[in-house]
């Protein structure tokens, strides 16, 4: 079954355009390297919660937007592969900075247990 790495960050309103070029790069290199599919998202409404939210979770300043991505690979073993080949690959230092505050991203691995 396919095993997912599931971003949410805070991102410049500024930086959209720059953004969406640094991810259109990367997803290059991952999909070459085994991922099978890369979704960026960029937050159009993201509503407040009443404990916590997108926003609270990233702590996204007033000029920033959430943005939710996710990586598909074939296995979990295809995943942890891929980020071994990533760390030697001279393409992703190529990439420069990223665009945005990666501190402040969350991230994490994920089996899906339901993928209608």
């Amino acid at each position: 079954m396919a095993y997912i790495d599931g971003f949410v960050a805070a991102v410049p309103a500024a930086n959209r355009e720059a953004y969406r070029e640094h991810a259109q790069a990367a997803a290059r290199i991952f999909k070459e390297l085994g991922a099978t599919r890369i979704v960026e998202c960029w937050g159009d409404d993201v509503p407040a919660g009443k404990v916590t939210d997108f926003a609270r979770a990233v702590k996204a300043e007033e000029d920033e937007v959430v943005v939710f991505a996710w990586i598909e690979y074939p296995s979990k073993a295809v995943r942890d592969a891929v980020h071994q080949k990533m760390m030697s690959d001279p393409r992703m230092e190529s990439l420069g900075q990223m665009p945005f505050d990666g501190k402040r991203m969350i991230f994490g691995g994920f089996s899906p247990i339901l993928d209608e």
